[in-house]
This record gives C-alpha cells, sequence and structure tokens, in this order.
C-alpha cells in the first residue's frame, strides 16, 4: 500500500478550515507558534507533499534540498518574501500565496494607523493610562486633520486601490505612483490620479506604501525619500518593512523631518529598530493588518484550496488558483492532475 499524501502546517490556523484536507491527506499541524531551525524546517519539508506556511518560514534552495516529495508551498501571506520562488520553480515546486482575500481588511487597517498616528492616539493613550489627566491645556494634544489633505499611495494593486476608494469619505484627494499605470477606467473608480515618484513625495499630505518587498522596492522609502515630503506628513507602511529604511524614518521623525507615522511592518521582525520606541510620533503594531477573524480563516481556505488543487482535489482541482510561480513551473513541465476521487 502506497504511503499516504502528507500535509505540514507550520502554525496553529482553524481546525475546521483544515479539516477539508482530511479525506485525501495526513495532516500534520503544528499545535503552538514556534521558530523552526533550518535544520528543522527542511525536516519537515522533506517529509511531506505539501506545507501551508507562514511568513516565519524562510523557505529557499536549502530547505527544499532534500523535499524530493513536495510539490507545493502555500504561504499564509499575500507577501512572498520568505519564499525563495525561483529556488522552489527549480525544483518544481509549485508556490502559492493569499491573494485577494485580504485586501479590505489591510485596507481598513491602513486608514487606522492614518488616523491614530495623525491624531497622536497611541501618545494620548500610553498619557491617560499612566493617570496624567489631571487638566489639559487648550493647545496640548494638536493632532493634523486629515479630512480634505491629499491621500499619496505608494503601490496600486488591489489594496492600493482599496485604501483609495475610502479616500472619498474624507473628501481626500489621491494621488498615486505604480510601475505601471492603472486604466483610465480604474483611475475614475478611485478618483485617484498618477503621478511620478518625486511629485508623491512632495504632495502627499499622508503617504501609504503598499508595494511588494523586491530588490528595487528595498529601502524605497529613505532618508532622501523622506527629505522630499513635507514636514506636515505623516508615512503609514502596511507593506513590507524592508521598504522603509527604519534608521533613517526615525531621524526624520525625531528631527522633525516627517510629522507622524504608523508602523505595521519593520525591517528584522520582529526585531526593530529599539529607537522607534521612544518617539510619541510613531504608532506601532505587530503585522497585524489582516488580523480579523473573517480575513484570517479566508487565508487559510485559500491555502487549503491550493493544495488540494495541487493534487487534483476540490473546485480548483487542476488549477491551483494562487500560484506565484506558475510560469517557471510550466517551463519545467510541472502540470496537476485534474479531479480526482477521494482516495482515503
Amino acid at each position: 500500500m502506497s504511503e499516504p499524501l502528507r500535509v505540514w502546517v507550520s502554525r496553529p490556523t482553524f481546525d475546521d478550515v483544515i479539516a477539508r484536507l482530511w479525506p485525501h491527506f495526513e495532516v500534520l499541524a503544528e499545535p503552538e507558534e514556534r521558530k523552526f531551525s533550518p535544520a528543522e524546517l527542511a525536516a519537515r519539508l522533506a517529509a511531506c507533499d505539501a506545507a501551508i506556511v507562514g511568513m516565519k518560514e524562510r523557505v529557499d534552495a536549502a530547505a527544499v534540498a532534500n523535499a524530493k516529495r513536495l510539490r507545493i508551498v502555500a504561504n499564509l501571506s499575500v507577501g512572498y518574501d520568505n519564499l525563495d520562488v525561483g529556488a522552489l520553480g527549480a525544483a518544481g515546486i509549485a508556490a502559492s500565496n493569499t491573494a485577494g482575500v485580504l485586501d479590505e481588511s489591510v485596507a481598513d487597517y491602513a486608514w487606522a494607523l492614518m488616523l491614530a498616528a495623525a491624531r497622536g492616539v497611541g501618545a494620548a493613550e500610553r498619557w491617560i493610562r499612566a493617570g496624567q489627566w489631571h487638566s489639559i491645556e487648550f493647545k496640548s494634544w494638536l493632532g493634523l486633520d486629515v479630512h480634505g489633505r491629499t491621500l499619496g499611495i505608494l503601490g496600486m494593486g488591489r489594496i492600493g486601490r482599496a485604501i483609495a476608494h475610502r479616500a472619498a469619505g474624507f473628501a481626500m484627494p489621491v494621488i498615486y505612483h505604480n510601475r505601471s499605470r492603472l486604466s483610465e477606467t480604474t483611475e475614475r473608480e478611485c478618483n485617484a490620479r498618477y503621478v511620478d515618484k518625486a511629485t508623491l513625495l512632495r504632495e502627499a499630505d499622508v503617504l501609504v506604501l503598499v508595494v511588494p518587498l523586491t530588490a528595487q522596492t528595498r529601502h524605497a522609502i529613505g532618508a532622501a525619500e523622506l527629505a522630499q515630503m513635507k514636514p506636515t506628513a505623516v508615512l503609514v507602511n502596511v507593506a513590507r518593512g524592508g521598504v522603509v529604511d527604519d534608521a533613517a524614518l526615525f531621524a526624520a521623525l525625531r528631527n522633525g523631518q516627517l510629522a507622524a507615522a504608523g508602523l505595521d511592518v519593520f525591517e528584522g521582525e520582529p526585531r526593530l529598530h529599539p529607537a522607534l520606541l521612544e518617539l510619541d510620533n510613531v504608532v506601532l503594531s505587530p503585522h497585524i493588518a489582516s488580523a480579523t477573524v473573517d480575513t484570517r480563516r479566508a487565508m487559510t481556505a485559500v491555502a487549503v484550496d491550493n493544495v488540494l488543487a495541487c493534487f487534483g482535489f476540490g473546485a480548483h482541482a487542476g488549477r491551483p488558483p494562487n500560484l506565484v510561480n506558475s510560469t517557471a513551473l510550466a517551463a519545467a513541465g510541472v502540470s496537476f492532475p485534474p479531479h480526482q476521487e477521494i482516495t482515503r
């Protein structure tokens, strides 16, 4: 009797969603959050046919060198900078993400950070918890208005467009810069105007970053870019930490070169630049922009869909819906079986 197909799930998710794998696979789900050493990660990947992983798992060529039965690594994130997509493609291993199900939740959170940073909500909350509210001066705690100001968006994918749609309620004109310009129809729907990057930096009162982390976008916002922004501007990062030079951002916030920032992501997570903790004009959160019950359940479901489809099961059998290396797989002659009957 052949060995059953096996799926490794690297972190606790939602048991009822993962249960969709049970008729087809032996499921090995980690019972608690933890960080795996490179050797531990490689051993787990070598023992399975599919893996559902989080951003903490760095899956590179070394990690899959002995993973001869591994067919797919399904990332529980829309970003996939933790996956060496080239190495996976070369090994004939599919890579997938969870694009499309977290756009609205991340857009909501970007606005939460924007408003909290502009109005100093974090510092005010810490102040009142410390028992400091004995009296308050008329000119203390003066924040920045957001309504009517110019919203700038760097990266106009699905999340960027969802952020832009919300600007109408705040009467904010929207400008954006993107690798490629949107169609005129989409620009009208978003009420957004395309500008070059220099104009975006110069004119934005609030700048939201929503670009993936690549070699081209690493430190896309550094000392030179921050120097071009208004001293009254607010920077919001819900993209990836490496998109911003955190040391340069700290200097800009400390020196009054930038008014405030709201950050959900940091270089070197879970570590962050310790000097940021000294500032009252920055709101910090631990990479939770997609952290709602509905969205995290949906992300898990998409990862499950991708795994099932790679082995010919489920509604997407033979057509994994969220592959990020489909071109490389096609070039390597990798295909997926059509619908299969339940085998277990």
